[in-house]
């Protein structure tokens, strides 16, 4: 099931599910039950807006090791994990923020990302997907230079506008052999699958739950694959995983 999040033509916020060329109007508890209501809309009706609104962002640095070799890092022994601020979140089709204030080269960076579908605390990898409510697309937007600058990554990884994700919350998915690839101006830059993950899905939710406690809706993304680039103004980047859909941002 295809879930998202949108605004009809009176700007009024409205939960649906993905049918066929349709979007169903749900009554929605989120992450919970839903009810469908009669009405239905066109995707080219709505705005599109991220999916669901976490109270953080966990990402994963280096968890592919064709990454790792491109960033000239060893593989690390356990995730590595920074977050990003939920002010940093847009939707579908929406602006990238170039930084030129700050920084002089900013990189696209496709990945995977976990949505939690419940309050998730020292969980165990087995019981990891009991926790998931389902799987997005995510651009973890850096600022290269300014991650190089500080050694770590707050400033160059949480600007506004820095983790766009969506279009939809997909809950019928096997995560573990996915297609995943990023385009620039409609050329390929990435191009993997998500079984060449050093750490697995339910690795990652039993470690990150033994640091923090993961609330629903909060967001785990899982790194991003190697040939990762710099974007300018007046780009357009599109972050494709197979089962999910394109979640395309501009750069202005």
């Amino acid at each position: 099931m295809k879930y998202l999040r949108f605004q009809d033509k009176d700007n009024i916020e409205r939960y649906g599910i993905i049918e066929g060329e349709l979007i169903r109007e749900i009554d929605w508890d989120l992450f919970g039950d839903y009810m469908p209501a009669d009405i239905t809309y066109g995707l080219d009706e709505v705005n599109m807006l991220p999916p669901c609104v976490p109270s953080k962002i966990v990402c994963v640095g280096l968890n592919y090791k064709d990454h790792a070799k491109e960033m000239n890092s060893e593989i690390p022994e356990d995730p590595r994990l920074f977050i990003k601020p939920n002010t940093a979140i847009i939707g579908h089709e929406d602006t990238i923020v170039y930084p030129d204030h700050m920084s002089e080269r900013v990189d696209y960076e496709g990945e995977l990302a976990v949505v939690m579908g419940k309050r998730a605390r020292m969980v165990s990898a087995d019981d990891a997907f009991d926790y998931v409510f389902g799987y997005t697309c995510l651009n973890d937007v850096t600022a290269r230079d300014l991650t190089a600058k500080d050694r770590q990554y707050t400033r160059g990884k949480g600007f506004d506008t820095f983790a766009p994700f969506g279009p939809v919350i997909e809950t019928e998915l096997d995560p573990s052999n996915l297609h995943i690839s990023t385009y620039l101006n409609d050329k390929i830059k990435q191009s993997s699958n998500t079984s060449m993950l050093i750490f697995s899905i339910p690795k990652l939710i039993s470690f990150i739950s033994k640091v923090m406690t993961l609330l629903p809706g909060d967001i785990i993304s899982t790194g991003t694959p190697s040939g990762i680039g710099p974007m300018k103004k007046g780009d357009t980047v599109e972050v494709h995983i197979e089962g999910i859909g394109i979640l395309r941002n501009h750069i202005g």
